[in-house]
This record gives C-alpha cells, structure tokens and sequence, in this order.
C-alpha cells in the first residue's frame, strides 16, 4: 500500500477582502491509489466533523503521495 497526505482546506476573506486557505485537517491515508486515498479521507473527515458532507466545512481536498527516500 502506499501512503498520501490528504489536506481539508477552507477559504477565508480576512479584513480587507483578501483570501486566505486554512487548514481544517490533515490525514495519512493508506491506499492503493490517490483517488482511494481521498475517498477514506473524505469519509474520515465526515465522520470526525459530524457531517454528511465533508464540503459543509472545507473547500478543497488536496491529495499527495508520502514518498520514502531510502538512504
């Protein structure tokens, strides 16, 4: 299995209207794929949340595979 950090972001308007991403949550995820990684990650989110949409508290759901570097 491979592994993948999966970031939850929500865009924020500070003060003077500029956007900004917060994070909401991370994850490592193991999976046999990215699309397999945000699919248990999304489900992680939705339950850790309490919601039936993990879209109700973040915007964007970012995916990238952990690669180890043997030495």
């Amino acid at each position: 299995m491979r592994k993948f950090l999966v970031t939850f972001h929500k865009v924020v308007p500070d003060d003077t209207g500029h956007d900004h991403r917060v994070l909401q949550r991370k994850a490592v995820v193991s999976a046999s794929s990215d699309v397999a990684a945000a699919y248990a990650a999304k489900a992680m989110f939705r339950e850790a949340a309490g919601v039936v949409d993990w879209r109700l508290r973040a915007d964007t759901c970012e995916v990238v595979e952990l690669v180890l570097h043997a030495a």
